[in-house]
């Protein structure tokens, strides 16, 4: 008897079907094809164990397990439970009546335990659109699927769970997952917020404050340079607090991330919060692009910072390999990490905040405490390379802090009244790219800004003035036009006027041709 239980394989961030086929013949032996990874290949042996330890035999015959489609490469463990299924049903010790009506995954404990798998959220969408009865996966992992209510979506915490769901013989509502008592605990003891920085407890940098509001608006990058002990690293941290919730649209794409990740939040259903990723300057090209080997490409810290922030500290110190990486995923809003057996696409559009120390001895301005000559200073911001630079919306300098403020300590504007006026523009944002596939002022193309953009004459000339004092590329000018467009945004300005131009114009601090006159 043939038995076929449908599977599921994410590639990016969308699931494919996997079909596991379990036919039961004459001869001896368990033989799996279908070009599965050593982790599937495991499987059997954790299968076999966790049938006999609930009481199930293993046929005394020839037991072939085909992954189908057979070009396509398996990994993971989330393939044993569907495998002892096809034994179970193949061998005629259940009748299961439901078993091609679900979607089934989850990985077997030698108990007969079920035990969570990443990608449940890919899983369940495949389900709903491919017009099955539901899923059947862990509990733990189904708490990422809850939102999807045209289909069933089981949890269970063992195979005999799973049996008596495709037995049919009762209803078993006890084991959708809005009735568990995981979903109940998520939903009444929700992870707290994390507790960031507010804009209040930042003493001074008034400017810089300024900056931030103007690139969370937008969705702008976003460079701060200066000494140590300027506020860098402070202000960066008390980004997130100002950052507007997520839409639908991008809550359900960053969840989906996370979920072939297997770094889904505690609480139940789609990801709400922006993310927030703040990698050490000394991560890999891998860890921050994304990688891995054959089938088994996951995503990196510029797909983990979608619909967020990637905050890069020590921006000048990161290896130059993986700082260039990113001027690809910046422009494109997405990666493409290949390798010789598969390639693979992820969304990667993110706010990059970077913070540097602007010499190596990092008190270049502070004073006469710097020890670092002209060349030096120079040599060290080159690290940034023009093209990068180029992508980065906002370059701006922090002072170090005047003594009689930190004495002070005047109180400044709380985070709440910042997010208040960051939300306003992004729903003046919202409105104006309702029909064109962008929610922010940083992912126009040429064609959007031609025709959300329009200058006057009077902007015209001043901006020409800026470009040939500066020597600004092409991508700069739209970096600067995009910006005015977002400060105008804020200002509640239909048009872009010249203070917004010149005010725009002065975040292109790296633009200058003479790093020394810095």
């Amino acid at each position: 008897m043939l038995i076929n239980i449908i599977g599921a394989k994410c590639i990016g961030i969308d699931a494919v079907p996997v079909v596991v086929e379990v036919k039961i013949d004459r001869g001896i032996g368990i033989h799996l094809v279908g070009l599965a990874d050593v982790a599937v290949k495991e499987s059997l042996l954790r299968t076999v164990t966790a049938l006999q330890s609930m009481g199930f035999h293993i046929p005394g015959k020839k037991i072939i397990i085909n992954l189908a489609p057979a070009d396509l490469h398996k990994n993971g463990s989330g393939y044993d439970l569907p495998i002892a299924l096809g034994i179970i049903a193949a061998s005629g010790q259940r009748e299961l009546l439901g078993l091609d009506k679900y979607l089934i995954m989850g990985e077997l404990g030698l108990d007969g335990s079920v035990r969570p798998v990443p990608g449940a959220l890919p899983y369940a969408e495949m389900a709903v659109g491919m017009g099955l009865r539901g899923c059947i996966l862990p509990a733990r992992s189904a708490l990422e699927a809850v939102e999807y209510r045209q289909a069933k979506i089981y949890g269970v915490d063992t195979l005999e769970e799973v049996l008596s769901i495709l037995e049919e013989d009762g209803m078993r509502e006890d084991l959708l997952i809005w009735n568990r008592p995981e979903y109940a605990d998520a939903v009444s003891n929700p992870s707290q917020p994390v507790d960031y920085m507010d804009f209040s407890e930042i003493i001074g940098q008034d400017a810089a404050k300024r900056a931030a509001e103007v690139a969370v608006s937008g969705g702008h990058n976003i460079l701060l340079i200066g000494p140590p002990g300027g506020g860098k690293s402070s202000i960066a941290k008390a980004i997130p607090g100002i950052l507007p919730p997520m839409s639908l649209r991008e809550s359900l794409v960053t969840s989906k991330i996370y979920s072939v990740s297997g770094l889904a939040a505690r609480d139940a259903g789609l990801i709400r919060r922006r993310p927030f990723r703040s990698p050490h300057y000394s991560a890999s090209l891998a860890a921050i692009i994304g990688g891995g080997n054959g089938g088994n490409i996951v995503p990196g810290e510029i797909s983990l910072a979608h619909n967020g922030v990637l905050f890069a500290d020590e921006f000048a110190q990161m290896p130059k390999s993986v700082v260039e990486a990113l001027r690809g995923p910046m422009e494109d809003r997405k990666v493409v990490v290949s390798r010789l057996k598969g390639k693979v696409e992820y969304p990667a559009s993110f706010m990059l905040v970077a913070a540097t120390n602007p010499c190596p001895c990092g008190y270049y301005g502070d004073g006469d405490r710097c020890t670092c000559t002209v060349g030096q200073r120079v040599g060290y911001l080159n690290r940034l390379s023009g093209p990068l630079l180029d992508r980065i919306d906002l370059h701006v300098w922090l002072n170090p802090l005047e003594t009689k403020k930190l004495l002070d300590r005047p109180k400044g504007e709380s985070s709440a009244a910042v997010a208040a006026r960051v939300a306003a523009a992004r729903e003046v944002q919202k409105a104006r790219f309702r029909e064109d596939g962008i929610c922010t002022n940083a992912e126009m193309n040429n064609a959007l800004m031609e025709k959300y953009c329009p200058l006057s004459n009077e902007c015209k000339d001043l901006l020409e003035k800026i470009i040939d004092r500066l020597g600004l590329s092409a991508r700069a000018y739209t970096r600067i036009v995009k910006i005015s467009r977002t400060i105008a945004d804020l200002a509640g300005c239909p048009d872009i006027l010249p203070v917004h131009i010149t005010e725009a114009a002065s975040y292109r601090l790296l633009d200058r041709r003479n790093f020394g006159e810095l």
